[in-house]
Parts: structure tokens; sequence; C-alpha cells
């Protein structure tokens, strides 16, 4: 068991953001903001999506009240302006969002102070061919746009071929985002501190087919095969402006971290085994 990282240190301009469709966020958004003005700290509030733009510039911490899809908006602004993003869960499974809500404002003058660990988790880049750009902490979904039917996609990594895939869609995960989409497709699981990047087809025709682990390193060509479709690509759930009429895709990682916080004894394992429903430990069998 890791503990995270060392803190970026005491936080003097906060940003927070709501996400006012999870019962509780706004109530304790405003309550987390009232105690950081009452330590002397700046504070800046959005419920908007997406943010305002420089909404993150000059913060030193953005605390997010929601779920994972709200910390997920945010990871663009972030990493523009390096910025720390600390996810407090009012939504269901909270992978990203590790700060429970029970108990945060007791310890949020603690916070205040840097008493939280940062993680550094490798994002995707994704480019279309006419120069359309978007990133990822979870994944890159390709498929056909507008059909509900088996799609052929080539895939190439650092110029070669690798495969023709015939199936419902190709998943490219970070290890963050292997709990995600990948998870539920059949992926395998990987630690955040993995270097690689994992491909996982959806529903392959040919059953052979099946996820790929590549180094961080590699540079990936997604493009349609016969007929050249049109590809519908999403990133970390959302349709990016310039990706709708997408027929070759480049995914590489994007040399940027997203910084993430956690509490000083978070442990990646205690988190899946809770999430996901582990077993904890052995336990004796009976005859």
């Amino acid at each position: 068991m890791t503990a995270a990282p060392a803190s970026p240190g005491p936080v003097e301009r906060l940003a927070i953001v709501i996400n006012q469709d999870k019962p509780g966020a706004e109530t304790l958004a405003r309550r987390l903001a009232d105690l950081a003005c009452a330590h002397g700290r700046t504070v800046e509030v959005s419920d908007l999506y997406p943010l305002p733009r420089d909404f993150l510039k000059g913060a030193d911490l953005c605390v997010v009240v929601g779920g994972d899809g709200t910390l997920l908006g945010v990871v663009a602004a972030a990493l523009e302006h390096d910025v720390p993003v600390m996810g407090v869960n009012r939504g269901s499974l909270g992978f990203l969002t590790v700060f429970p809500a029970d108990g945060i404002e007791e310890d949020f003058a603690r916070l205040l102070d840097g008493a939280f660990g940062i993680g550094r988790r490798a994002v995707l880049r994704g480019r279309s061919a006419d120069g359309a750009e978007g990133v990822a902490l979870n994944d890159i979904l390709v498929k056909e746009n507008g059909a509900f039917r088996l799609v052929h996609l080539q895939v190439e990594a650092d110029g070669g071929l690798v495969t023709d895939f015939y199936c419902d869609g190709l998943i490219f995960s970070t290890p963050t985002g292997s709990t995600a989409y990948n998870l539920s497709a059949g992926g395998p699981l990987m630690h955040p501190e993995t270097a690689a990047v994992a491909l996982t087809p959806i529903c392959p025709h040919t059953l052979s087919n099946r996820s790929i682990i590549f180094p961080d390193t590699v540079h990936l060509t997604v493009s349609g095969g016969s007929g050249h479709p049109r590809l519908l690509v999403a990133m970390d759930g959302q349709c990016p402006p310039g990706f709708g009429e997408a027929n070759r895709l480049e995914i590489s990682l994007d040399p940027r971290r997203l910084r993430l916080a956690q509490p000083p004894d978070y442990a990646y394992f205690e988190t899946v085994r809770k999430k996901l429903d582990w077993s904890g430990g052995m336990r004796p069998i009976r005859g």
C-alpha cells in the first residue's frame, strides 16, 4: 500500500465546481466555500458546464462536488491551467471523487493547509484528420455514427498495422479509465501508475480479438474500413466539437498529467475492493 505523493502546499485560491443535479451537492459546496472564506481563502464558485473560460486560471485547487462525470468535465481546463482537482463524492460509484461527503467539512481546514496527496494521471489526446483535438482522462470511444451494426475499423500502432476489427466499436482507455467502460466491455483493470494504453473491442466478430495493451509511447491511428463510415468519437462520454464527420483519428497520451488530489492514506486497491465489491481478505472455508 503506497500513500499518495506529497501535496503541492497550502491552498490560497480555491475554485469550486458544483453539479446541481446531485442531491445535496449545492448545499455542501456552499458550506465548503463559506469555510474557505472564513479561513481567509479566495473562493470562486461555478455550477456551469462547460466551465466559464479561464475559470481555473490562477487557482491552487479545484474542488468538484458531484460524481465522477462532473470531475471528468473539468479535466481539459485543469490540464490547461495545471490545477489539481479534488473530487468530493455526491454521486454513486466514485472512483475519481475519492473524498467522501461525510466528514469533509470537519477536515476541510486541514485540506486547505495541504493535508492531501497528489496522484498524476495519464490523459489521452485524440486528433481528427481535420485538426480537431480533445482530451480524455478515462477513455476514447470510436464507433460508427448513426448505425446499429458491426463497424469495420483499422488500427495502426506507430505506423504499422495492428489488425482490422469488425465490432460494435473500440474503447481506448487510460489506466484510470480501466475501471469504466473498458471494464464493462471485458477489458483489463490497470493500476493508475501503469504506463500503458488499453484497446478493447466491443462485441468483436472475431472471437480472438481481445484487449491489447500498448506502451505509453504509442501513437495509434484508427480509420474507417470498408465503405469509409463516418465515425462517432466520444471522449469521456462527450462528443467534442469537430469530430462529427471524422473518419480517421490519431490517439496518443498527452505529455501533460492531470493532478488528482487524494487522501494522504489513499490506497488504490482499497478503493477497488469497495467500489467493485471484492472480498476483503481470507475467509475460513467450512466443510
